[in-house]
């Protein structure tokens, strides 16, 4: 598996995250695509990923899976991660399974897949609206995915990082049950 972080960078949250998961007996590579920038706020994390550029966080992601995609890699990632695991999947014939917790992406209309997919969104999320993920489930829906969405009442946006404002223990114990278990079935 490959795990991306948010804009956020390779928070403490994504490494524990790596940890759970291990236990539970998965590999987990976690690439840094920020070369050890972290920061505090979104709106740091959205300048650095601007400075960046998302063709280059791409690229950058592509080249952390590449080697490891023969294997037939899950994706997952939280937020801007996510919509990185998602663009990423979607590309690789290898992949087994798309986990996205927090962050989805646009979807090219001539998307095929057939790749298990499972969403935990906050709701309401200013990130991932409503209108949007009602499209983004069509349309992954129609290019063939098998999609599961899981919302989370009251949730902040990244309600699984301990260390931010978001966090809602409640909503991050019942996503990673379920994150488990979807797992558990790949």
């Amino acid at each position: 598996m490959v795990l991306f972080h948010s804009a956020y960078g390779l928070r403490p949250a994504v490494n524990a995250a790596a940890e759970l998961l291990r236990g539970a007996g998965h590999e987990v590579h976690v690439p840094d695509l920020y070369d050890g920038r972290v920061v505090d706020t979104v709106e740091e994390g959205m300048a650095i990923r601007e400075e960046i550029g998302t063709d280059e966080l791409l690229k950058r992601a592509v080249a952390a899976a590449a080697p490891l995609s023969d294997e037939g890699l899950v994706y997952a990632g939280f937020s801007l991660g996510g919509a990185l695991a998602q663009h990423v999947a979607l590309a690789d014939s290898n992949a087994r399974g798309l986990l996205l917790m927090h962050g989805t992406a646009d979807i090219a209309d001539d998307t095929s897949t057939e790749l298990p997919v499972q969403l935990h969104a906050a709701e309401p999320d200013p990130f991932e609206t409503e209108d949007w993920l009602n499209a983004w489930y069509l349309r992954m829906r129609r290019a063939g995915a098998d999609v599961e969405v899981h919302r989370y009442h009251g949730a902040g946006h990244l309600f699984t990082d301990p260390d931010l404002p978001d966090w809602d223990d409640r909503a991050a114990a019942r996503a990673w049950a379920c994150a488990m278990g979807f797992l558990a079935d790949l």
